[in-house]
């Protein structure tokens, strides 16, 4: 417990918080622990200048002696009952005819005082003191300052950043005027060397990224070893639609992944310590690049079984990564918005089933339907098994043609099919950003 709570205030002291609320940070601890969480908040308090609020019950004497400003609050309803200085409060129940007594401890005093329903109960007097003693200054202090034109925020900033430079002597840490105590580059080289850490910590998620991939490949390529020596048909296109369909499906175990992410993501986001993008950006450059290696690598041992001229080689690879990319974007899109790991699993599967299927191949143009027909136009899957059966076909002749004709692919639309997917991915990774940012926010 207490380790959870130095975490807790160390991401408070990251994010170069200027106003830390705490509610009863020193519950379930024990009392030592207990005074040493307060102990650093007054550090933080006083040497960062950082105004901290902190609702707290029982505190034992050492810990009471830590504060400096005191408010005491009773129930039914919520009323004042004393506010000001922690070490005036004695005194001013004395005066109010409730002394301490010498070897209580008095804030347990105070609790007794103002809990309605005990023996002690002078909730109802102590509020109506308050009202008597301390109100008409405080609401003369409130008019004042309503009154009285105030600094910006920024204003009041620059203050207390000029007052902790000339305290501490030497050149602090920047005024900070944004949600954000680092800049984005910072976010992201932190980040990414966490990323890397603890990439490097779970050897299960590097071998379900590299590894399973690899023996994926030499299963797949066992099973068709040979087919690229035979003549060009529907074997040889059934081939290309499966390592399409392989490379699509390798992001999708990563999702319960992705979801287990999001949870740390969300708490810290939340807090300010870092932006969603940072955090996407940071996959970018340490999950995707792992996939796309292993996919790399699978490609590879597959088509060597296969025993395809060298040649297609380039337009496999480069396909098939290009469709990999698409439909990985696809999965953290869906990732970052489904409430869990099932849900997520279902609302992936429609955008599988419709693009995979509309690739000339399984459903072509003449046998879907006419009102369904645009689907080819928007279809990965369709531009990239196009792209890569044409070549094959035109190097078996006039026998290969008609299977282009049957299939009704098209020529010429390449770069068409490279653009619209790289739009498409881009899409997607935006969709990440805005479901990650206000979709399935944390309930504190």
């Amino acid at each position: 417990g207490g380790q959870r709570r130095r975490v807790t205030l160390a991401r408070g002291v990251a994010a170069q918080a200027s106003l830390l609320f705490c509610d009863e940070p020193t519950s379930g601890l024990s009392a030592t622990d207990a005074e040493l969480c307060v102990k650093a908040l007054r550090v933080i308090a006083k040497r960062l200048n950082v105004l901290v609020l902190v609702v707290i019950h029982q505190p034992r004497r050492e810990v009471a002696d830590l504060f400096d400003t005191l408010v005491l609050l009773t129930s039914n309803p919520g009323r004042l009952a004393y506010c000001g200085p922690m070490a005036e409060a004695r005194a001013y129940m004395a005066a109010c005819g409730h002394a301490v007594l010498a070897h209580a401890n008095a804030t347990d005093f105070f609790l007794d005082l103002l809990t309605p329903g005990t023996e002690q109960d002078a909730s109802s007097a102590l509020v109506d003191a308050f009202a008597a003693r301390q109100r008409p200054s405080l609401e003369a202090a409130v008019e004042e300052a309503l009154v009285a034109k105030g600094a910006s925020t920024e204003e009041m900033l620059r203050e207390v950043h000029g007052q902790a430079a000339a305290a501490d002597g030497r050149a602090t840490r920047r005024v900070r005027l944004g949600p954000y105590a680092a800049p984005f580059h910072q976010q992201v080289r932190t980040l990414l060397g966490r990323k890397v850490m603890t990439t490097l910590r779970n050897p299960g998620a590097v071998g379900m990224q590299l590894f399973m991939p690899i023996g994926m490949g030499f299963v797949l390529g066992s099973i068709f070893k040979g087919i690229g020596s035979t003549a060009f048909g529907l074997p040889q296109i059934s081939f290309v639609f499966i390592l399409l369909t392989m490379l699509s499906l390798q992001s999708l175990p990563l999702m319960p992944l992705l979801i287990e992410e999001r949870g740390f993501m969300k708490h810290e986001t939340s807090e300010r310590l870092y932006t969603e993008t940072a955090h996407i950006l940071t996959s970018l450059c340490v999950t995707v690049p792992l996939s796309l290696i292993g996919a790399t690598c699978k490609i590879l041992v597959i088509f060597a079984f296969s025993g395809l001229s060298f040649k297609f080689l380039p337009i496999v690879l480069g396909w098939t990564l290009l469709l990999f990319c698409f439909f990985d974007g696809v999965f953290s899109a869906v990732a970052a918005a489904a409430p869990d790991g099932q849900q997520a699993q279902t609302m992936a599967t429609p955008f599988l089933v419709i693009l995979m299927l509309f690739n000339g191949s399984i459903v072509t143009r003449a046998t879907a339907p006419v009102y369904l027909r645009w689907i080819f136009e928007i279809s990965p899957t369709n531009y990239a098994l196009q792209a890569i059966v044409i070549p094959m076909a035109d190097d078996a002749g006039a026998a290969g043609q008609s299977y282009v004709d049957m299939m009704g692919y098209k020529t010429g639309e390449n770069a068409k099919g490279i653009l619209l997917i790289v739009a498409m991915t881009i899409a997607l990774r935006l969709l990440q950003v805005a479901a990650l940012k206000f979709l399935n926010k944390p309930q504190k």
